[in-house]
């Protein structure tokens, strides 16, 4: 079963709802303090696992401090369960388990080692995101700017088979649907804004560059 993921890229806090930005700022602070039970119940409610801090700088969602606090293995199960990313990266560039690793909790840092349903030459990957975030920022580079959106990181995509990233953008009344190809490093890439007929895009990705290859179908 194919399995959708959610990339929420942007940063600015007024581009969010005072629940939202209560209940991501709860978590936050609870996932800093260790407390768990609140952790697991937020981000089970609002399927938030994997959100940062609204502006923060960090880049910790809550399995970078769980790794950082050595939290119990059954926080840590149900974490992965939420689809908490194992490939997800701070601002400084680590996994979860680089931050376990560094803190001392080794057993910690094997179970959280991502294991990968697919693997991508690292700098064909690297090349592919540069594509994608061309095409983006070729779409809706002023709603970007606005809000302050991050580009989404493929490395989730390849923790999940035939898995499909939807990446928001506040203002844009939709978003990107981003997977990969089923047999090569291809992105297929499908883009719209929900109130705007006709406004369907369909990209092909490759590392070398991408193309528009439908329109209009949404």
């Amino acid at each position: 079963m194919a399995v959708g993921i959610q990339w929420y890229g942007w940063y600015r806090r007024e581009f969010f709802d005072e629940r939202s930005i209560a209940a991501r700022d709860r978590l936050a602070d609870a996932a800093r303090d260790g407390q768990w039970d609140v952790v697991l119940e937020v981000a089970d409610r609002d399927r938030t696992i994997n959100s940062t801090r609204v502006g923060g700088s960090s880049g910790f969602a809550p399995l970078h401090q769980a790794a950082w606090h050595g939290a119990p293995e059954p926080v840590v199960e149900r974490m992965l369960e939420l689809g908490a990313w194992r490939t997800l990266r701070t601002a400084d560039g680590d996994t979860a388990a680089d931050v376990a690793a560094a803190r001392g909790h080794d057993r910690l840092a094997e179970r959280l080692t991502p294991s990968l349903i697919r693997e991508v030459d690292p700098t064909v990957l690297a090349q592919l995101e540069c594509q994608l975030h061309a095409v983006i920022l070729g779409r809706v580079l002023d709603l970007c700017r606005k809000c302050g959106f991050r580009p989404p990181p493929l490395t989730p995509l390849l923790e999940y088979p035939g898995a499909t990233m939807w990446a928001a953008i506040p203002g844009m009344y939709g978003g990107f649907a981003i997977e990969f190809d089923t047999d090569a490093d291809v992105l297929d890439v499908s883009s719209w804004c929900r109130v705007a007929g006709g406004s369907g895009e369909r990209h092909r990705i490759r590392p070398d560059g991408f193309e528009l290859v439908e329109k209009g179908f949404v």
